[in-house]
């Protein structure tokens, strides 16, 4: 049974790590070959909210909330009033093999506060991930927070333990961050960042000549920003992801909208609505980048430096660009069928492979999986009427908005209670 004072370290710890949701575990490769515990790679993880709003798969907690910084934006900040809790690096190692032993978990996405220094707290960090590999023989997924200033030595050790680790940016640009966490900088993130990199790099080529080279941060890197903490425009976001995207080579950037947490003039205040619609329109944003060709300045440029509000970013720049459609969908090149409006990865693919039998027409690209009330402003097939007249984007978004309703859900940022 777990004692009452584990049980409140635990309702601490485990609130205040939900602020952090840059813990997607996908992307591991770690298989269970020695008859230990999880396995990384088969166990379909994913930490992800849920259509009810549950939150499932990784024990999320923190180390512990105590902190040597008072970062404005941050719950855990020194000059907050609020409960403090440290777990030993027993106790994180114990609760991690009881939930995975009851099923309630299948991993463990490890955050802190930063203690005394950050090779202090890392080094626990490092600790509680080579107990739970080497004594527990726990092969599921760990995720480890890299502590900003840990030594390299301390990183390599992580890197040899955890799938994946992450650093956070916390705010997109290094102005924002100055005004709510002036000891803090981007470069204390990029630094860490590119060492990570540069050792994947390494044991990647290593492993081309010698098999048996061990895993490092198999599932990769990430980071997050909060957004709307500080008056940085959509463009200024998405340029500062780009830039790590490229220079780091990240996984995933995540967009954590600011939820007002202190009376502070710098910030929103208490009461107002955490910018979620504007965090989803990044995220889709993010989506053209990564898996549709999308470079961000066709997105977000000096014209148009903020996203659409009542419009995702995809049918933002078509309308913007009505000079390139409607396009022939019988004999447009793949890149341009993903650009097309409605029209996912998997439904471009599907078209494109289909049309080598023949061409489609308007019955069968429904049945494909297309919002062809979307793309049908946008596309050209065998049985389309053929029109004269130029298409006019204000008409076509009139239409579109009148003829669907919006798939945002408000998710709340809650944790599963294990409880």
């Amino acid at each position: 049974m777990m004692s009452e004072r584990i049980r409140e370290k635990l309702s601490i710890l485990a609130d205040a790590a939900k602020y952090d949701v840059s813990c997607s575990s996908s992307g591991s490769n770690r298989k269970n070959t020695t008859k230990g515990l999880g396995d990384a790679s088969a166990s379909g993880i994913c930490h992800t909210y849920t259509e009810d709003g549950r939150c499932v798969s990784l024990l999320k907690i923190l180390l512990t909330n105590h902190c040597i910084f008072d970062c404005a934006f941050c719950v855990s900040r020194k000059s907050n009033d609020v409960k403090r809790a440290a777990f030993t690096v027993e106790e994180v190692v114990e609760l991690t093999m009881s939930f995975y032993r009851r099923n309630y978990i299948e991993g463990l996405f490890l955050s802190s506060g930063i203690f005394k220094n950050a090779d202090y707290t890392m080094e626990r960090l490092v600790r509680i991930a080579k107990k739970l590999r080497l004594e527990n023989n726990f092969n599921g997924y760990i995720h480890l927070k890299t502590i900003p200033g840990a030594s390299e030595e301390l990183l390599t050790e992580a890197g040899l333990y955890a799938d994946r680790m992450s650093i956070n940016l916390e705010m997109p640009t290094e102005a924002g961050l100055k005004l709510l966490a002036p000891d803090k900088s981007h470069e204390e993130v990029k630094k860490p960042l590119a060492f990570i990199q540069q050792g994947i790099i390494q044991v990647k080529d290593e492993k081309r000549i010698i098999k048996s080279t061990p895993k490092f941060v198999p599932a990769g890197q990430s980071t997050q920003m909060v957004i709307g903490a500080t008056p940085e425009t959509d463009m200024e976001i998405m340029y500062s992801a780009n830039e790590y995207y490229k220079n780091y080579d990240l996984k995933r950037v995540y967009y954590s909208g600011y939820i007002p947490i202190s009376y502070d003039d710098r910030m929103p205040s208490i009461g107002s609505q955490p910018p979620l619609l504007r965090e989803n329109r990044l995220y889709q944003t993010d989506w053209l980048m990564r898996f549709y060709g999308f470079d961000v300045h066709e997105i977000l440029n000096v014209k148009n430096p903020h996203l659409d509000v009542d419009i995702d970013p995809k049918l933002s720049w078509a309308l913007r660009n009505m000079e390139h459609f409607p396009i022939d969908i019988n004999t447009a090149d793949y890149k341009m069928i993903l650009r097309v409006p409605g029209i996912g990865v998997g439904s471009a693919k599907k078209i494109f492979q289909a049309r080598k039998f023949g061409r489609l027409r308007s019955d069968q690209l429904k049945k494909m999986g297309i919002a062809f009330n979307r793309a049908k402003h946008f596309i050209r097939c065998a049985d389309s009427i053929f029109q004269l007249n130029d298409p006019n984007p204000v008409h076509i978004k009139g239409l579109i908005l009148s003829e669907t309703n919006s798939k945002y859900l408000k998710v709340p940022q809650n944790q599963l209670s294990l409880f």
